[in-house]
């Protein structure tokens, strides 16, 4: 004899709630329930993590929306401390009195390096300190003199608000003048673009974003990578920082404590950077 099962309507609603509902998991659990936006800015090297953290959030609880946008360190600083923005980000420490003037706190949540990058094409991927403070500084000018081709350098440099220029400036130029006719771009993005366009072009970027489109730059036998970063060979490194006016709170709160839990650090370290506590 043939049986015959219904299914309760109830029982087949909530079967199909359940299919449409978002999936909280892990470090994602802490914005069920969440809605509104969140607006960050700043450093351009935070950007690929900013974008992926964002992403996994607003698949989680399409309630929350989240805009991102760069303008280096000194943008992301003051856009906070103006109310503009919810996070500014900084790939320096806010000086003392910028965290006067907005009351701000300070999130380290990464540690970056900042190397040197030519062209792929060129010869030159090693350098002395010194040379490169001399090159940066227009005192060397031709490749010739570093054993490449007889070619200007081109030199390539941030704005004066960039953070990934403030820790190479200090760190890797001990300060030193960098030469008025060099070219400036605005992010590390544009920076990779440049000198991988440039078979005589040297920039800088976050080692985070050293990809086959540019060539890294031994400094006195050191090789700009993550791993020489994390065991504190490579020295020319920097904190990667999120910003607040004022402790966070809400969803703000939220998306930093997400930087720091274990899906946080996995995309932190899956973008190239070194989380940290």
């Amino acid at each position: 004899m043939r049986r015959i099962f219904f299914i309760q309507p109830v029982l087949i609603v909530s079967i199909l709630l359940a299919a449409c509902l978002p999936a909280f998991s892990g470090s994602l659990d802490s914005f069920q329930g969440e809605k509104g936006e969140l607006k960050i800015s700043g450093g351009t090297a935070h950007i690929p993590v900013m974008k992926e953290a964002a992403r996994q959030i607003m698949m989680a609880n399409p309630e929350i929306q989240i805009s991102i946008a760069g303008g280096g360190s000194g943008v992301g600083i003051k856009q906070v401390g103006e109310g503009l923005v919810d996070i500014g980000n900084s790939g320096r420490k806010a000086t003392d009195e910028e965290i006067g003037r907005y009351q701000l706190k300070l999130f380290q949540w990464a540690i970056d390096g900042v190397g040197p990058v030519v062209n792929p094409e060129n010869p030159v991927k090693a350098l002395t300190k010194d040379q490169m403070k001399d090159i940066f500084a227009g005192k060397v000018s031709n490749w010739k003199t570093l054993g490449g081709e007889d070619r200007e350098i081109n030199i390539y440099t941030r704005d004066e608000a960039s953070g990934t220029r403030a820790v190479f400036w200090k760190k890797g130029l001990d300060k030193g003048p960098i030469t008025p006719s060099a070219h400036v771009v605005v992010s590390n993005g544009a920076m990779k673009s440049a000198i991988a366009q440039d078979p005589y072009g040297i920039g800088y970027v976050s080692v985070g974003h050293i990809d086959a489109s540019v060539a890294p730059v031994a400094l006195d036998g050191v090789v700009p990578t993550i791993e020489t970063v994390q065991d504190g060979a490579y020295k020319i490194a920097r904190g990667l920082y999120s910003n607040t006016r004022g402790e966070p709170v809400g969803l703000t709160k939220k998306f930093i404590d997400f930087l720091y839990s274990p899906d946080g650090k996995k995309i932190i370290e899956s973008k190239g950077f070194i989380p940290v506590r």
